[in-house]
């Protein structure tokens, strides 16, 4: 049993089939015992994509968009551990723009687990390993001492 953190990039990848999908899915599964942490600006990121993708032409229908809506938040609800984005956490992420070339959420989100990372280093447990399917952000992640990987490597 392992301790995963989600960005965005990776996490949508359960919802929407693409490379890694099924890799993210098995990796999310309640049923493998792994943590799956996200950040709470995630909900409005994967919101924003979920939305984005009914918006595009030939893209999924306003019901579907629902659906898929209502099943990630059902999945916030139950089955992710979600990371609070404190000022320290905010902190962080500005001297992480200032550090690497990244966007401002993707710096959030990097801060964000970072600080998991250190209570659990503290709390004698294993570090968590750092998802996305942004190679930029997994560059810093692992600069930042985090283990890293991007599900789109996994078919």
């Amino acid at each position: 049993m392992s301790v995963f953190y989600l960005d965005t990039s990776a996490l949508v990848k359960r919802y929407f089939p693409e490379a890694g999908t099924a890799w993210v899915q098995a990796l999310a599964d309640p049923a493998n015992g792994h943590t799956v942490l996200l950040g709470e600006l995630t909900l409005a990121e994967t919101a924003a994509v979920i939305a984005a993708k009914q918006r595009a032409s030939n893209g999924i229908t306003l019901a579907e968009r629902d659906g898929i809506l209502q099943r990630f938040l059902q999945h916030c609800e139950v089955e992710y551990a979600l990371v609070p984005v404190s000022r320290s956490v905010v902190d962080d992420a500005v001297l992480l723009t200032q550090r690497y070339r990244l966007r401002g959420y993707d710096s959030v989100q990097l801060a964000a687990a970072r600080f998991v990372n250190v209570q659990y280093l503290a709390a004698g447990m294993p570090g968590l390993t750092f998802l996305a399917a942004d190679n930029a952000l997994l560059v810093a992640a692992q600069a930042e001492g985090l283990a890293v990987a991007n599900p789109s490597n996994y078919p």
